[in-house]
């Protein structure tokens, strides 16, 4: 499942994922974010267990640029 968000940046944290962007056209805004709240999620984990496994499948997936159900 997926879920949309609607969020503000600072301009400055704008400007530098643009420009990480432009130096990786392999990536894109969606896969960055996901990696970013994956890997807070799970530094900041809760201690449930499954959360965190599914927090970091999301951050390997984006890590690795795998699709949602983990294929290559």
């Amino acid at each position: 499942m997926t879920v949309s968000l609607l969020i503000e940046v600072p301009e400055h944290l704008h400007d530098s994922l643009r420009a990480f962007l432009a130096l990786r056209p392999g990536y894109d805004t969606d896969r960055v974010f996901a990696a970013a709240l994956a890997l807070f999620l799970l530094q900041n984990r809760t201690g449930d267990v499954g959360e965190s496994r599914a927090a970091a499948r999301v951050y390997l997936d984006a890590l690795f640029k795998r699709s949602a159900g983990g294929e290559a």
